[in-house]
């Protein structure tokens, strides 16, 4: 019986089994970057989750078609490019690039499609609804703008859980974006203004609202309904919930089956602000000496729907669990000895890779499939330590871990960066670095020991070098050293 697979839906509050539209597929839709500014750390948090369920559903077998969408006009993109004196395309291209290559960096598989707002096609998808809306009686015209009546769509509020009750009908909101409490009728489409872009279309000149776009872009590639669509918390209420209103009240069927939301990032316990201090681009990360693979690692490894408190103690044990695996396999690939195969470590790979695939199975639980990879480590240490790992198991569980990284965490590749040679040569800068005496001891002991080939002896030596801070490299000309680095920048 194929696995389940579960996911926290908000629309219904609760965790229900992942069933696609279409078996084997899944089409998935994520919001992606307002391009009026450079993206933040938090916006990398949502990032991220979507790109290990992505991952997830591709290591599972899933044929995942991908849509995320560039906002590339709405209020704050037209603010930033007339502060600036420049054209729309022209303000908003460095952001867009900024976005791909710390994407790139960050190891996020690429989206199948990036449609932007202002594609022509964008603007005629946008159009058509809108039309559609209006010949349903769903939007009304005011003033050259056209916007939705939510009395008109009973189902408004099922998502957000929003409280309606209060609500003066009639009240308009021209601004994208608003506060929960302000419950009102949206803009679909906005009368051409001074100082505006303006597309001429079969329902009038004018620009689309924010909430629109996502619609039409969806649609674009999936048609009327689609399998799931992701988003930070913040985009529950209005933008989610008025995509819903707009595309069911246009196209009379069920518009997303399973929406997953990821929960806020916060700085130290604060919400990120920069007249706080404490708003990071990742690039003001990576200038603390970080990489890219630890900032991904810190933020993959907290349960989407918890809030992730970005801290220096939480890079610094993100670095800590990274090397901990990595060194794992660093020693694994030096292991020699040819022996017969241990079935214990059979046991311990399979255990390792069932316990990791149900923890995401389980509305991806991050938390239980790490430990399920750290419980391999301890495990298999323990054989190792006792001599029993041979080469040929070495392998089985260096291929397991390949296949996980690749194929779902896709932050483990790449060595801790060396700080020394065995063989005593200097370093690029020009300074040597020389291992005390007592640890030099170590070495050349296990060198003797692997002369000898008494490899038990040599493996208890290298790793109580390992615990002492000194990681090595057996290599064709000779053993190479280099120094743990400590946990922090």
């Amino acid at each position: 019986m194929a696995p389940v697979i579960r996911f926290h839906n908000t629309l219904g509050g609760r965790v229900e089994e992942f069933v696609p539209l279409e078996p084997g597929k899944v089409k998935l839709y994520t919001c992606g970057p307002t391009v009026y500014d450079f993206p933040h750390i938090g916006n990398w948090r949502a990032y991220v989750f979507e790109d290990l369920l992505k991952r997830f559903l591709l290591y599972r077998g899933f044929a995942v078609s991908h849509v995320m969408n560039i906002t590339d006009v709405d209020d704050k993109t037209i603010r930033g490019a007339n502060a600036s004196g420049v054209g729309l395309d022209e303000y908003t291209r460095p952001f867009i690039e900024a976005f791909q290559a710390e994407r790139a960096k960050l190891n996020i598989l690429p989206a199948d499609h990036y449609p932007r707002a202002t594609d022509p096609e964008s603007i005629r998808g946008m159009a058509a609804i809108i039309r559609t809306l209006l010949d349903k009686g769903f939007a009304y015209r005011k003033d050259g703008s056209i916007y939705f009546a939510i009395d008109r769509f009973p189902a408004y509020g099922r998502l957000s859980k929003i409280d309606l009750e209060g609500r003066r009908p009639g009240i308009r909101g021209d601004a994208d974006e608003y506060e929960k409490e302000s419950v009102h009728d949206f803009a679909l489409w906005k009368a051409p203004k001074e100082g505006e872009p303006s597309w001429e279309t079969e329902i009038g000149p004018g620009r689309p609202g924010w909430h629109i776009e996502c619609s039409a872009m969806s649609m674009r590639y999936f048609g009327p309904t689609f399998d799931i669509h992701c988003g930070g918390v913040d985009n529950i209420f209005p933008h989610h919930e008025n995509e819903i209103a707009q595309s069911e009240a246009a196209n009379g069927v069920t518009f997303v089956k399973y929406w997953l939301h990821a929960h806020h990032l916060v700085v130290d316990g604060e919400k990120m602000s920069k007249s706080k201090g404490n708003f990071y681009r990742l690039a003001d990360v990576l200038a603390r000496g970080y990489e890219p693979a630890e900032v991904r690692f810190l933020l993959l490894s907290t349960h989407y729907r918890k809030t992730l408190n970005f801290t220096d103690e939480a890079l610094a044990q993100a670095r800590t669990s990274r090397d901990r695996l990595r060194n794992f396999l660093f020693e694994l690939r030096h292991i020699e000895r040819d022996l017969p195969p241990n079935p214990a470590v059979a046991a311990a790979a399979e255990t390792a890779r069932a316990g990791f695939a149900a923890g995401l199975e389980d509305d991806l639980n991050i938390s239980e499939a790490l430990a399920a990879l750290f419980e391999l480590v301890r495990g298999v240490n323990a054989l190792v330590s006792r001599g029993t790992v041979g080469r040929a198991d070495a392998r089985r569980v260096i291929g397991l871990l390949g296949e996980i990284d690749g194929g779902v965490l896709g932050c483990l590749t790449g060595e801790v960066p060396a700080k020394g040679k065995a063989e005593g040569e200097a370093e690029a800068s020009g300074a040597a670095d020389v291992l005390e005496a007592g640890l030099q001891a170590l070495l050349d002991a296990r060198q003797k020991a692997r002369a000898a080939r008494d490899f038990a002896r040599a493996d208890a030596l290298r790793r109580e070098l390992l615990e002492a801070g000194i990681v090595l490299e057996d290599t064709k000309d000779g053993v190479r050293w280099k120094r743990a680095r400590p946990a922090g920048p």
